[in-house]
């Protein structure tokens, strides 16, 4: 099952390995990578037709790339009125969220020049969605709503199909009801060397965002420089800061929900209180047994789950903000109100207070977005968002009367770097040529 482990000190190999766990360095899942853009690149659709049979063992033709309408129609017709009503609502508070997010214009003015600073939308972006284990038709939302929102105008979507050469309804269904412009049953690297190089059918983007498996993202990682891309994501973790206060059901339920994703998936409680330890060990036990995906998620608590105990709630959430993880979240009731430990935290993708707001609410319909850092990266890196899909330009004036008052720095500047052309570009045009413009 789960181990519990005593923290003696962040040195502990066990700590260690929980707060360096990102590991992109696998050489022949690199070398297949590889292997797959390269072979996209050249090839195009036809390389397409080759790795979806080999991969998804779906057979398609290169008019079957692209989903058609009547797909989209038949697919509506499979799902339910209470899953669109509740994509509605996703949908609708996403939008609201990151509305917030939009940036204001911004203009810098002072004596001697005038900066501006000139944000604009991309293009064009390709989203990837990911398939297998699971349908994420709410990734479709997540990826889509802050490129609509920024102004993006055109949003592939690629899902890998089913082998009966089908994407998931709901996955459609949501593409459909956000507004998606195209949609591609492409998935794997082989996806991403589409958006990123363009093929026959797909036409080449300027930004990737979306999660996926690990040739998905080390895909992303090569084509890096080609296009931009959102972040390298990994298999998705939470770690729960609770002391003895915490409910044990709660907390065990919300472990299970993030290790059903992925046997890869990292589920972590940090606790002051070895009573709750036992009390969660004893409830994931209990739980999981009822799941469906009780393999999955059992495999998951066996080789990255953990419990750890450590002495003190400010020791628990020092170790939390050494880890930096992709969902954090905080039941502890004798520190104070959640919201007061909350502001102790440095490093977490997203932050969910209090016993009533489990980290599922945050993957569905909070508003806040799902694609967030993980495996340590949210010591730098942040969620998803409008920022993600904008370009800034520096727009720069000078009036010659501006030039002349900075001419002799720049020449100094110029002359102190050894870049004596620099210098002249400012002092010929200074040079009395009987020139009045102003």
């Amino acid at each position: 099952m789960i181990p519990i482990l005593k923290v003696s000190d962040f040195e502990q190999k066990e700590v260690q390995e929980l707060i360096f766990r990102r590991n992109l360095e696998n050489k022949e899942a690199n070398l297949t990578v590889e292997g797959i853009l390269e072979d996209v690149r050249r090839s195009g659709d036809e390389a397409l037709i080759k790795y979806t049979q080999r991969f998804d063992k779906a057979k398609l033709s290169r008019s079957d790339l692209a989903v058609k309408r009547e797909e989209t129609e038949e697919a509506f017709q499979k799902v339910s009125k209470e899953f669109i009503d509740a994509i509605e609502l996703a949908k609708e508070r996403i939008f609201y969220y990151h509305q917030k997010q939009k940036r204001r214009r911004l203009t810098f003015a002072r004596r001697g020049g005038i900066m501006l600073e000139v944000t604009r939308p991309l293009e064009r972006v390709g989203a990837y969605v990911p398939g297998g284990r699971a349908s994420y038709p709410t990734t479709v939302l997540m990826n889509v709503i802050p490129a609509q929102v920024a102004g993006v105008t055109e949003v592939a979507l690629c899902v890998p199909p089913s082998p009966d050469g089908k994407v998931n309804a709901a996955t459609l269904v949501a593409a459909s009801m956000v507004g998606a412009s195209e949609i591609y049953k492409v998935g794997g690297a082989q996806a991403i060397a589409a958006l990123a190089y363009g093929t026959e059918t797909i036409k080449r983007v300027d930004k990737i965002t979306g999660p996926g498996n690990i040739y998905v993202t080390l895909a992303k990682k090569q084509v890096l420089g080609e296009v931009g891309i959102d972040m390298l994501a990994g298999p998705s973790e939470v770690v729960i800061l609770a002391d003895e206060f915490a409910n044990p059901a709660f907390i065990g339920a919300d472990m299970l929900a993030q290790a059903e994703h992925d046997p890869l998936a990292t589920a972590l409680l940090i606790t002051t209180s070895s009573q709750l330890a036992e009390a969660v060990k004893a409830e994931l036990k209990k739980q999981l047994s009822s799941l469906k995906r009780k393999d999955i998620a059992g495999e998951s608590l066996k080789n990255k789950g953990k419990i750890l105990i450590c002495d003190t709630l400010d020791v628990a959430l020092e170790l939390a903000n050494l880890i930096a993880p992709e969902h954090l979240e905080i039941m502890a009731r004798k520190a104070g109100s959640a919201r007061e430990v909350a502001e102790k935290v440095r490093n977490a993708g997203a932050i969910f207070l209090g016993d009533w707001t489990p980290e599922v609410i945050g993957d569905y319909v909070a508003g806040p977005n799902h694609i967030l850092p993980t495996e340590g990266t949210a010591r730098f890196s942040s969620p998803l968002g409008v920022e993600d899909f904008l370009k800034r330009s520096h727009v720069i004036f000078y009036s010659k009367k501006d030039l002349e008052k900075v001419a002799e720095a720049v020449s100094v500047l110029a002359e102190t770097e050894g870049l004596e052309a620099h210098g002249k570009s400012c002092e010929i045009r200074l040079e009395d040529r009987g020139d009045e413009e102003k």
